[in-house]
C-alpha cells in the first residue's frame, strides 16, 4: 500500500519556479501510477498531471507547458516542476498513487486510492 508524503511547497513570487517532491514509503513503487492533483478552497480537487507505471504522462488541458511531471524509481518518487508560475496556482498540491491497469492515463480523483497529505504552494503578486 502507497505511503505518501509530499514537500518542495513554499511561498512565491508569480513567476517564479517550484519543484515538489513526493516519495512513496510503502513499496512497489515502480508499478505505480502517480498523479498530481491541487485545490483551493471552496472548490474541487483538481487534475494537475499523471505519470504511469511505463512512464506515459498527461497534463491537465489548461496548464500547457508550465508544468512538468517526472519520476524517478530509484528514489521511489514523483515530481512535479512547476515555472512561471501564477497567482491562480495557489492551492495545496496532492500526490496520489494507483495501481492502474486499464486503458489510458486515469486523471480523475476516483481513480487514485491513495493520497498523501499535501503541499501549499503560494504565488503572490
Amino acid at each position: 500500500q502507497a505511503q505518501l508524503a509530499e514537500s518542495g511547497g513554499g511561498s512565491v513570487s508569480a513567476g517564479d519556479s517550484l519543484r515538489l517532491s513526493c516519495v512513496d514509503s510503502g513499496g512497489a513503487f515502480s508499478d505505480q501510477t502517480m498523479g498530481w492533483f491541487r485545490q483551493t478552497p471552496g472548490k474541487d480537487r483538481e487534475f494537475v498531471a499523471t505519470i504511469t507505471w511505463s512512464g506515459e504522462i498527461r497534463y491537465s488541458a489548461s496548464l500547457p507547458g508550465r508544468f512538468t511531471i517526472s519520476r524517478d524509481n530509484a528514489k521511489n518518487a514523483v515530481y512535479l516542476e512547476m515555472n512561471n508560475l501564477k497567482p491562480d496556482d495557489t492551492a495545496v498540491y496532492y500526490c496520489a498513487a494507483t495501481q492502474w491497469r486499464a486503458r489510458g492515463v486515469p486523471s480523475r480523483t476516483n481513480d487514485f486510492p491513495f493520497w498523501g497529505q499535501g503541499t501549499q504552494v503560494t504565488v503572490s503578486t
